[in-house]
């Protein structure tokens, strides 16, 4: 495999505050994300999340949920483990920055009237990551080693 292409995908210049960061932002994705997917944890699920996207203009509804729920949910997961990390986390930001501008935008940036603060907060993170990588305890750099030593 290329090596340039491994180095994109695996590596990571991220210590242990790469850990602190995925750990728990991919917790909070995948859980939201389970909302949207399963109806888990107090979620409408596909048909009832869908429903509602449609009704803001994201439109079709039903597919606008399978993709944002499984940005969230497969991604949380994903930088949970550390795995993947840069291209999960880069469609966790992007997520995020959808949900701000279709959803958070118009009323401001305090969550107290359903603002952008959060989700705001999700993308940064997310975005650190995507220029950091997973850090040094991610599955990636156990994949990274493994791909490096079969060249």
């Amino acid at each position: 495999m290329n090596t340039q292409l491994v180095q994109t995908l695996f590596g990571s210049n991220g210590g242990i505050g790469a850990l602190v960061l995925r750990v728990p932002v991919g917790l909070i994705l995948a859980a939201h994300g389970a909302q949207k997917l399963f109806a888990w944890f107090g979620g409408y699920g596909l048909e009832g999340t869908g429903q509602w996207m449609a009704s803001i203009g994201l439109e079709p509804g039903y597919l606008m949920a399978l993709l944002a729920g499984s940005a969230e949910f497969f991604g949380g997961l994903a930088l949970v483990l550390g795995l993947l990390t840069r291209p999960a986390a880069l469609v966790t930001a992007f997520t995020m920055l959808v949900a701000i501008f279709s959803v958070h935008f118009s009323n401001g940036l305090f969550m107290a009237n359903n603002g952008y603060e959060y989700a705001l907060t999700l993308f940064v993170v997310s975005l650190s990551l995507v220029f950091q990588g997973g850090g040094r305890l991610a599955v990636d750099n156990w994949i990274q080693a493994r791909l490096s030593d079969n060249r």
